[in-house]
């Protein structure tokens, strides 16, 4: 790499060093808490999106047709709210995973 650079292997040591034990170069490979958060919001936004889908087939078995239940315009109702604040849930998840990846590629 001090080659590629044209510089000397020692000053190319000595800067990866000092940059980072002043907490301002990640090793290459080296995971950072950035990398466990960024991997935990997918991991929830997969789970909030099953969520949805769970609800998506209460309301396609409701909406099936047949003899309509006492209840089931009431269920149908709070599916229908359950449905858009998952969306919105999933929508915001993904933001902040975009964010941090955007401040990944930028720190």
């Amino acid at each position: 790499m001090a080659r590629s650079l044209n510089i000397a292997g020692a000053h190319y040591v000595g800067a990866v060093v000092m940059a980072h034990v002043h907490g301002d170069l990640a090793l290459p490979g080296q995971r950072t808490s950035l990398d466990d958060y960024i991997d935990e919001l997918t991991a929830l936004r997969s789970e909030v999106a099953k969520i949805g889908n769970n609800v998506n087939q209460v309301a396609r078995k409701l909406n099936s047709g047949g003899c309509p239940h006492p209840g089931d315009t009431a269920v149908l109702v709070q599916a229908e709210q359950t449905l858009d604040t998952v969306g919105a849930t999933v929508r915001r998840i993904a933001a902040a995973a975009n964010q941090a990846v955007a401040g990944k590629a930028t720190g």
